[in-house]
């Protein structure tokens, strides 16, 4: 994962926490009995500096894992500062894992028999091991569940969810142990539990050198535990930022601006204020529709803001969308349809408001303006519905557009000048079931940034269930 927040305030925080540790004026205290296997292993250090609702500076620490935490053995530190807990103590994790422990060993050990036994070979006891292996991961699954049932975080809108909730989201899968143990949830969690603003969060790990870590260094939080959960704490699936721009990866359902009325005020504009309090009125340069996902790029400053205003105007940012229509397109009857062995193309199509129908767009090839679009017929795919579970062929494609219009790419595909095929899930120009989404990805955008004119390309790959 990308750092959520500057990092360099909270790295000297934690320098001086462990010039502490290793002088010993800070020390760990062992809360679980230590295995054999887990001696002498080092622990992430985690600061979070925070601002509280008078202005005030809060530091915040915590450690990774749930077997140890801080103690002092003077006031070295002057700072106001807090030791962050587990979000859930060892106790209770414990007491969740015990009802299969028995079982899952007791399953353990007979695998381990069947494997050395002279017949591993025999086709009875190969079915045989593979119920048992298959018996001990439904229990393990389900030891899993019951300690993720335990976790609950406290978002950036004070609002609760528990892991639970977040491994619903994403189709059900299951997150690896450890999830929401490392440093990152628990002081994200604390912070917005209480009201604090965070202003600046870095980890650095304490201990001897392995494969992967090295003592002393710093590490951003990983992607297989805090990737899973922390674009929910924060609201944001966070890609990039600097003192100048963010970079998200905006979720299907989400506003991108804010909209008319109370209740579409929430969107990525307004995420990005409450977590970044100190960037400019309005950082949005350019939206995608509410039900289409993908990459975005906000400005903090108003430099930034007219800089990168420029260069959508001036047509210098490259977007690329990933969409996959509800058929196969070399067998559709649209007026553009590709012909027998046409992979890719240009489609020019001229469109405006349907004033009776509003926001849907209308082909209108005397007063329409004109869209432009690059298309590329990746091939047939299968797609899952997730409502009836039932399996299609549909069609991947690749858009580049080259305008802008209003629900441009959507009316390529579905219009019958276009490639008469919609895209699943839209529910202005297609049919779009319960639990459907618009498979509409915006997956690479790529600009000159705004300030030191480095070129900045971003990727993120559509991920679904229904893939």
């Amino acid at each position: 994962m990308f750092y959520p927040f500057e990092p360099s305030k909270a790295n000297s925080y934690c320098l001086k926490l462990i010039s502490a540790l290793n002088n010993g004026n800070v020390f760990f205290k062992q809360i679980t009995k230590e295995s054999d296997s887990r001696k002498n292993q080092g622990v992430m250090i985690g600061c979070l500096v925070c601002r509280d609702k008078n202005g005030n500076e809060k530091i915040l620490y915590a450690l990774s894992g749930i077997s140890k935490e801080l103690s002092l053995a003077s006031s070295f530190l002057q700072e106001d500062f807090v030791f962050v807990p587990p979000i859930v103590d060892a106790k209770k994790i414990n007491e969740a894992l015990f009802k299969n422990d028995d079982l899952i060993h007791e399953l353990t050990d007979k695998i381990n028999e069947l494997k050395k036994s002279k017949i591993q070979n025999d086709e009875k006891s190969n079915a045989a091991l593979k119920e048992l292996v298959e018996n001990r991961r439904k229990l393990t699954d389900e030891s899993l569940l019951n300690v993720f049932s335990l976790y609950e975080f406290t978002r950036f809108d004070g609002k609760n969810i528990s892991l639970n909730q977040i491994i619903q989201k994403h189709g059900n899968k299951l997150p690896p142990t450890g999830t929401g143990d490392c440093c990152a949830p628990k002081l994200l969690s604390y912070a917005f539990k209480n009201e604090l603003i965070p202003l600046s969060m870095d980890e650095i790990y304490f201990g001897p050198d392995t494969s992967t870590k090295k003592n002393g260094n710093s590490y951003a939080p990983c992607d297989e535990r805090c990737g899973f959960i922390l674009p929910e704490i924060l609201g944001l699936e966070i890609i990039y930022r600097d003192e100048n721009i963010i970079v998200v990866n905006k979720q299907s359902g989400l506003l991108s601006v804010p909209g008319r009325g109370e209740d579409k005020q929430d969107c990525i504009v307004s995420r990005v204020k409450r977590l970044f309090p100190d960037c400019i009125n309005q950082p949005s340069v350019h939206r995608l529709d509410m039900e289409t996902s993908g990459v975005m790029v906000l400005a903090f400053t108003e430099q930034a803001h007219k800089e990168l205003n420029r260069a959508f105007e001036n047509r210098l940012v490259q977007k690329k969308y990933e969409a996959y229509l509800d058929g196969i397109l070399e067998k559709s009857d649209g007026m553009l349809s590709p012909k027998k062995g046409e992979k890719s193309g240009e489609i020019k199509l001229k469109f405006r408001l349907d004033v009776d129908n509003r926001p849907h767009q209308i082909y209108d090839e005397v007063y329409g303006k004109e869209g432009i679009t690059l298309w590329q017929n990746c091939g047939v795919v299968i797609y899952k519905n997730p409502c009836t579970n039932q399996s299609k062929k549909v069609t991947k494609v690749i858009y580049t557009p080259l305008t802008g219009r209003t629900h441009q790419l959507r009316l390529v595909s579905s219009d019958m000048h276009g490639f008469n095929l919609p895209i699943i899930g839209d529910t202005l120009y297609g049919h779009c079931e319960q639990g459907q989404r618009l498979m509409l990805h915006a997956f690479y955008l790529s600009f000159n940034h705004p300030i030191t004119g480095e070129l900045m390309e971003f990727t993120v790959p559509f991920s679904d269930s229904s893939l």
